[in-house]
């Protein structure tokens, strides 16, 4: 097995021999090369006697070149690094063209790193990042995998707007060109692949659920698409979702796994990503420096990650969050961009956040939402105006979770989907689930980049999955 920088750091002993491979971060004075091979946020410095060294293979230890060492570690002589390889042999296994190799070591805007997002893995940032999604996953999987849940593989292809929104990515093999008409002149779908019209899913909830209702724990965690033309920072039209479902299960029940599950993979990297989350805190309190007094974030990285695992969730109704807002200084005073001014809206990041940051100080939970501004799925209250909804709110990005305790009775899910005007033919195998063996059973969905957002610190959602897909932008 290869050796590793990390491997080194952690356990390597000194006056061994040993060989590394990587890439060059810098190369200085003609003898010291920084080191990396992406497996740590740290470089090892591999020194170079340039005396008895070729010249030719020195102008070759460039930025970006693949190269590998043969020496001595030992102890450094330098500050800056613990451990250092005294070089005895080098060998270019990969040139890289100085004058053309666009990461150079100086620091690069994250839009121009979005247009070389093929390189941009070789930066100390965005390695960092990379490798706290790496761990986040592998948490995600070990949670569930640890509370008894079986993933579940939802399919992509679906004829089913789960969200009912319409934002929704077609998938067709017709010929665009010339496409078949039926008699009334519209496109005839019976003659495409699937033999009727269907797209890229938005969420595996609905699928996910009917399996619940047999394995009792299922989870998805897979690819979902949105064809929203919402060029934000907080938006993708391509993002992966992790989405549990649990037969047997209310809201209250729902709300603990939620609490639990975000604090237990947050712990998971806290503990086994100390470098990584080091130097992303160090980032982000160099950018916040830059930042008006006004607008800089009252927590650093780490502490609002400690903030999120050492307090309890704050619970919420929607209700009780309303008579908050409209009551509360910046509304008052028109602070906010979106004035509360009644019960039933749809609240804003500014007003999640305030709930978070400003008033109780801790993560919230908000649920009993009102029913004409959540989807049908969501169990319907005695109160015949809300519903067993419930979102889950942080410091920094407002909502990071959405789910509720799903509607088990099957009259009232008709009622609902007919005044939707949701097909009951398109969802007669989700309708099933309710005639044969109904139970209460409730999920949440959580947006894996908004999760890796929030753990890393970066501002923007297309710096955080490897190749963003958004309007207008789908390359690499």
């Amino acid at each position: 097995m290869r050796l590793t920088v990390a491997k080194l750091l952690k356990t390597g002993k000194k006056n061994q021999e040993i060989t590394l491979k990587g890439w060059v971060r810098t190369f200085r004075a003609n003898r010291f090369i920084a080191l990396n091979d992406g497996s740590t946020i740290n470089n090892m410095q591999c020194v170079v006697d340039f005396e008895n060294t070729d010249e030719s293979l020195l102008k070759r230890i460039t930025t970006g070149a693949a190269i590998a060492v043969k020496g001595i570690l030992i102890e450094s002589q330098g500050k800056g690094q613990l451990l250092e390889i005294k070089v005895s042999h080098l060998e270019i296994l990969g040139d890289s063209n100085a004058d053309q190799y666009p990461i150079q070591p100086k620091k690069h805007s994250f839009e121009f790193l979005r247009e070389n997002a093929h390189l941009r893995i070789r930066t100390s940032t965005f390695s960092a990042v990379m490798r706290l999604r790496s761990a986040l996953s592998f948490a995600v999987h070990k949670y569930f995998t640890e509370n008894g849940f079986y993933n579940f593989h939802a399919p992509i292809i679906t004829g089913s707007d789960a969200e009912g929104a319409g934002e929704m990515f077609a998938v067709t093999n017709l010929n665009l060109e010339n496409l078949p008409k039926d008699e009334d002149k519209k496109i005839d779908y019976s003659q495409d692949f699937f033999g009727k019209q269907t797209n890229l899913t938005v969420s595996g909830q609905l699928e996910a659920e009917t399996y619940a209702m047999g394995l009792g724990k299922v989870y998805t965690f897979g690819p979902t698409f949105r064809a929203e033309k919402s060029n934000t920072t907080r938006h993708l039209a391509e993002f992966w979702m992790i989405e549990p479902e649990v037969a047997f299960c209310d809201l209250d029940g729902n709300m603990d796994l939620a609490e639990d599950f975000i604090q237990e993979v947050i712990r998971y990297i806290l503990i086994n990503c100390k470098d990584d989350l080091a130097f992303l805190d160090q980032r982000l309190t160099k950018e916040e420096s830059t930042k008006p007094t006004i607008e800089r974030s009252a927590m650093s990285l780490l502490k609002k990650l400690q903030f999120v695992t050492e307090n309890s969730f704050k619970r919420v109704s929607y209700t009780e969050a309303i008579t908050i807002l409209r009551n509360c200084k910046p509304n008052k005073k028109k602070k906010f961009q979106y004035i509360i001014d009644k019960w039933g809206v749809d609240l804003q990041s500014e007003h999640e956040r305030f709930l978070v940051e400003k008033h109780f100080k801790c993560p919230v939970i908000l649920f009993d939402y009102p029913a004409n501004i959540k989807a049908f799925y969501m169990r319907m209250n005695e109160d015949g105006k809300t519903v067993r909804a419930m979102d889950v709110l942080f410091p920094g990005i407002g909502e990071i979770v959405g789910g509720s305790q799903r509607e088990e009775r099957l009259e009232v899910l008709k009622e609902k989907m007919k005044a939707l005007d949701i097909d009951e033919k398109e969802l007669w195998w989700y309708l099933d689930t309710r005639k044969f063996g109904t139970a209460v059973h409730s999920g949440f969905g959580l947006g894996f980049e908004r999760l890796v957002l929030f753990t890393t610190g970066m501002s923007n959602i297309r710096d955080v999955i490897p190749y963003p897909r958004s309007p207008q932008n789908a390359d690499f």
